[in-house]
Formats: structure tokens, sequence, C-alpha cells
């Protein structure tokens, strides 16, 4: 049986109370971060996944914690992407090697 967390569903106001927010701050913050976005249902209402909670934690980490403006959390949030992509060619290209010198 899996993990099913995964399949865990917020509504805003869950998601603010779990999180410590105004549910208006993490509207705001859907539209200053395009990586947080919510699943959206027929009717509109917005539907936070373990996912989108884990990346709010990291916003609310840097905003508050770090001091950061958003343009400084948005880049910051950019830039772990992007060492994440370059760890995962890292790790893929190691397989190809030991694949080549087997």
């Amino acid at each position: 049986m899996g993990d099913l967390t995964e399949f865990k569903r917020y509504k805003i106001g869950q998601a603010a109370k779990m999180l410590d927010l105004k549910p208006y701050v993490l509207r705001f913050w859907e539209s200053e971060f395009r990586e947080l976005e919510p699943i959206r249902t027929e009717t509109g209402q917005r539907l936070y996944t373990e996912a989108n909670i884990e990346l709010v934690r990291e916003i609310k980490r840097l905003l508050y914690d770090e001091g950061l403006t958003i343009e400084g959390a948005r880049k910051r949030l950019e830039d772990r992407e992007k060492h994440d992509i370059l760890r995962e060619v890292h790790s893929e290209l190691l397989e190809i090697r030991k694949l080549l010198d087997f």
C-alpha cells in the first residue's frame, strides 16, 4: 500500500490554518509564485496538495525567516529548480557511465 499523503487535498482555509497564514496570503502568493498552482475544482475552489503545502512552507521560510523580498524568494526558488535539474542530469550521466564501463 503506497503513501496516501500524495492524494490528500486541502481547501484554502484548511491549508491556511495548517500553515498559520491567512487565506488571502495564499491567494496573493499564487499570483507571485508561478510554481504555486493548486488544483481547481469545477466550481473554482482551490485544493492544495502536499507538494503545494511544502512549497508554501518554503516560501514562508524564505520570506519570513530569511527576510527575502518576493523577488528574492522567487529567484531562490528558480535557482533551486535549476540545481535540482542539474543534480538529476548528473545522476543520470553517472548511471550511463556505469553502463558504459561495464
